[in-house]
């Protein structure tokens, strides 16, 4: 390996925050992301900064190509995986919400949407549209020529805004709802649910079938709130709290100290139409502490 100069460790550092989320939106995995990352610094390593004319764009390169690999294994990986995937949470400042692309660019409504996009039609579609990355850097990072890159982002967009939660939901919209919410489920309320639930809410449980999950979608407001009262989320080991999460409110429920699930929602016109609850052992070490994520 060659040896890292200052000047390459600076601009490394001066974009890992940014090229952590390029990455991360594109797998939805904080550990993939991570190791995208790795990847990205042992080639930096190997250029000379001085003879890069634009170090972000060169740098957002390297990052696309390696997600892009890193994104087809994943899919392998998810083929196998026990019940439904959902994208690993991420505890993030409340001053992301400031910058409202970037929150429901990493929320996890929009994660789930992005997981139905194809490899590089993701690729296209986070560059272009949640970067801003122009067209001609972006052909490079996915080896396509310009003319493929915006009929790829045209149809992206088109695929995105067809599945995308319907008009914008603010952070306090979020937070109204999920108050109303947790005040239900801590009481045991089926009617308070029933009233903030969407008639079509869509319930996920990711246990990776390291814990118990539900192993299929749960569909219905009726179904979704007997589960959940049923549940076992109160109780005097039971602690349901709010944090910020993924750029919106969310909530995190510990048991005995420890954290057991984090639920994040999708809002369209006021009701929860999707409740996400990641269980998974391995998912979960990133909402102890913040990460930071920019663009």
């Amino acid at each position: 390996m060659d040896e890292p100069t200052r000047d390459n460790t600076e601009a490394f550092v001066a974009h890992r925050n940014l090229l952590f989320t390029v990455a991360y939106e594109m797998l939805g995995s904080a550990a993939d992301a991570e190791d995208v990352l790795q990847e990205t610094w042992l080639r930096w390593v190997g250029v000379d900064p001085a003879v890069v004319r634009d170090q972000r764009a060169y740098l957002v390169r390297i990052t696309t190509r390696q997600a892009l690999n890193h994104l087809r294994k994943l899919s392998r990986r998810k083929e196998s995986y026990v019940g439904p995937w959902l994208p690993e949470p991420l505890l993030t400042a409340p001053d992301v919400a400031d910058d409202v692309e970037l929150a429901d660019s990493v929320s996890m409504a929009m994660l789930l949407v992005l997981e139905t996009l194809a490899p590089t039609e993701r690729a296209v579609f986070v560059l272009r549209e949640v970067f801003g990355v122009e067209y001609d850097e972006i052909a490079e990072a996915v080896d396509k020529s310009q003319a493929a890159v915006r009929q790829i982002a045209h149809r992206a967009r088109a695929h995105v805004a067809a599945r995308r939660p319907r008009g914008s939901v603010t952070a306090a919209e979020t937070k109204d709802a999920l108050q109303a919410f947790q005040r239900a489920v801590e009481t045991g309320n089926m009617q308070g649910l029933l009233d903030i639930l969407a008639p079509d809410i869509v319930f996920l449980g990711d246990g990776g079938g390291a814990v118990q999950a539900a192993l299929v979608p749960i569909v219905g407001a009726v179904t979704v709130a007997a589960l959940l009262v049923a549940g076992n989320l109160r109780g005097s080991a039971a602690a349901l709290r709010p944090a910020q999460v993924n750029g919106y409110p969310a909530l995190i429920l510990r048991r005995d100290g420890e954290i057991d699930t984090v639920l994040a929602v999708r809002i369209d016109d006021g009701l929860i139409t999707g409740l996400y609850a990641v269980r998974n052992p391995e998912k979960l070490s990133r909402v102890e502490t913040e990460t930071v994520v920019s663009r």
